[in-house]
């Protein structure tokens, strides 16, 4: 097991004990709390000898996202009973249901701009952020943020929840887009543990045709303007790795058919069958020939390039797009 899933986990465990511990002392449900502070001492006790988190069956790991959501698991995917399998299948379906519903339109025309997304988790739910939040009046910024919330599945899906709430919250605080990151990074590093961080990339696109972009740690933005390709680098480091990060920002001004993309890295590092790396230099070189395209057709354009690339190789990570052009018709 990884070092860093053991030290995640290992405080996990000692924050339940205390909390368990807390609760008997106010007198509750003792035989089932009691029972639970067994499993849980249990856990601690596999842990420092070397043998937590694996399978209490089959005897090899358990996967450390599940373990990350519970760290009281001692059975594989492999060795759940059909009880346990349709349980866990329900709870998935549910959190895809539900991360679904966060997300914002895919076809959106506002205040001078037209974007479009694609958002496609590698399993029943995605640890990427896409979101997009309109202002509610014609003369008010468009906001659009894509980011990466480190790890899968659903540990990572309810980081990426906890992300976008914050940072809905701080959209309404007037605050540029580099402080917004900011306070939304010290606020993550409160309530996350030490090991969790993401990527995130934040804009605000102006009705006169401005965008402003901090990019923390993020891939950099490709901006098609005039023709020629050009990569907003990151201007502070991820999301949660340190409390006091600031975040500078980047400005461009944008005439009527220039486009922002942003990406993931499921898309940039999918492989194909030989293990070649799709790269960022490729979707470069699709944005620069897609001069004129709009927002919906660049994307699908993209798509059915890295298809034809990865053929039958498996997909590993979570793949998400976003085009961003300023309205052919804008006046400027």
């Amino acid at each position: 097991m990884p070092a860093l899933g053991e030290t995640e986990l290992k405080s996990e465990l000692r924050t339940r004990r205390e909390r368990l511990e807390s609760a008997l002392s106010t007198g509750g449900e003792s035989a089932r709390l009691e029972g639970l502070l067994e499993e849980v001492d249990e856990a601690l006790e596999r842990l420092e000898a070397g043998n937590y988190g694996l399978c209490d069956s089959c005897h090899e790991t358990i996967e450390i996202e599940r373990l990350l959501g519970d760290p009281l698991l001692r059975t594989c995917l492999d060795h759940l009973t059909e009880p346990e399998r349709r349980a866990l299948e329900e709870d998935l379906a549910l959190a895809s249901r539900i991360q679904s519903g966060l997300l914002p339109r895919r076809d959106l025309a506002t205040a001078g701009w037209e974007v479009f997304y694609h958002y496609e988790p590698a399993g029943p739910v995605s640890g990427d952020y896409c979101d997009l939040v309109p202002a509610e009046d014609e003369a008010g910024p468009l906001f659009f943020l894509l980011g990466d919330v480190a790890g899968k599945g659903v540990a990572a899906s309810m980081l990426m929840a906890g992300l976008r709430a914050t940072v809905r919250t701080l959209l309404g605080t007037d605050l540029t887009v580099g402080d917004l990151l900011a306070r939304a990074n010290r606020l993550f590093c409160e309530g996350a543990a030490p090991s969790h961080y993401a990527t995130l990339v934040c804009g605000k696109a102006s009705r006169a045709g401005r965008i402003e972009v901090a990019n923390a740690g993020h891939c950099p933005p490709l901006l098609l303007r005039g023709g020629e390709v050009l990569g907003i680098s990151a201007t502070g480091l991820p999301i949660g790795l340190f409390c006091g990060t600031q975040f500078g920002a980047t400005t461009v001004d944008l005439a009527p058919g220039d486009t922002l993309l942003l990406y993931t890295d499921g898309l940039s590092e999918s492989r194909d069958r030989s293990g070649a790396e799709y790269g960022a230099e490729r979707v470069s070189r699709l944005l620069a020939e897609a001069r004129a395209t709009r927002p919906k057709a660049l994307v699908a354009a993209i798509l059915e390039d890295l298809a034809g690339f990865r053929a039958a190789a498996p997909r590993r990570d979570d793949l998400s797009l976003m085009a961003i052009q300023r309205s052919p018709g804008a006046r400027i």
